[in-house]
């Protein structure tokens, strides 16, 4: 990746280059506006529930406000590597296969950091989450975009990630429940891109923040689930949406 933006002052190109999210901007407009309406934000409109406040006191009134290991507690990792059992029969050591992060974003972030090389590249199947280029870009690697399409209700077309998909491409990213189409891929979708992912040897980075709120009949796919993709898959999820802890 070549940064385009002039050096300005102490702040690396790479950054200048990123743009800044449209929809914080317009959050700050609207809070010096009056009479506006809002149709939705990405997160829930119930309270927190009580037993994770509640749990969260306790741990403060107990002292609890020590350093952790860095993989997060491994009492909570137990607990995390149970949980993705129970809803999708996957099985994780939680000793070394699962990393507790502040959100999906930080765990996007270090994932790519960790995974690219300067000029790699990442397919990402747009529209998406706005820190999905700037984690790519962040890693010195190349953002490619696949557009989707409301005559698809925003699946992505297995040709379109075909056809972005090049000797440099190193990854694909996707996130089902989509944010912000809200789009749910079909299992036939998603298998359309473990094909690709296992043909190209590629790794997917699968965000599934939105799988508990999803209300259709069809149920919500796991990618890592899919047979021959526990391996080819970084599985990001995380409390904020489902339980209300944005």
């Amino acid at each position: 990746m070549n940064p385009t933006s002039p050096p300005t002052g102490r702040i690396s190109r790479v950054v200048a280059d990123l743009a800044p999210s449209a929809i914080r901007r317009f959050f700050d407009l609207v809070a010096q506006t009056e009479g506006v309406i809002s149709l939705g934000v990405g997160e829930p409109d119930f309270a927190t529930p009580w037993s994770f406040s509640s749990a969260a006191i306790g741990s403060l009134e107990a002292g609890r406000t020590t350093y952790t290991s860095n993989q997060g507690l491994l009492s909570l990792r137990r607990g995390i590597v149970a949980h993705i059992q129970r809803l999708y029969d996957l099985l994780y050591d939680p000793t070394d296969e699962v990393l507790v992060t502040i959100g999906v974003s930080e765990g996007l972030d270090i994932a790519c950091r960790a995974l690219l090389n300067p000029g790699d590249e990442v397919v990402i199947v747009e529209p998406c989450f706005v820190s999905y280029q700037a984690a790519v870009r962040l890693a010195h690697a190349v953002p490619v975009p696949v557009a989707t399409h409301a005559a698809d209700a925003f699946n992505p077309r297995a040709a379109d990630v075909a056809a972005a998909i090049t000797p440099r491409t190193r990854a694909i990213m996707v996130c089902s429940p989509s944010n912000p189409t809200g789009a749910v891929y079909s299992r036939a979708c998603l298998e359309g891109i473990a094909r690709l992912a296992a043909a190209h040897d590629l790794l997917v980075l699968s965000d599934e923040i939105y799988d508990q709120l999803y209300y259709g009949t069809e149920g919500h796919t796991c990618f890592a689930a899919l047979p021959g993709m526990r391996e080819r898959t970084i599985y990001f999820n995380g409390f904020s949406k489902a339980y209300a802890m944005t």
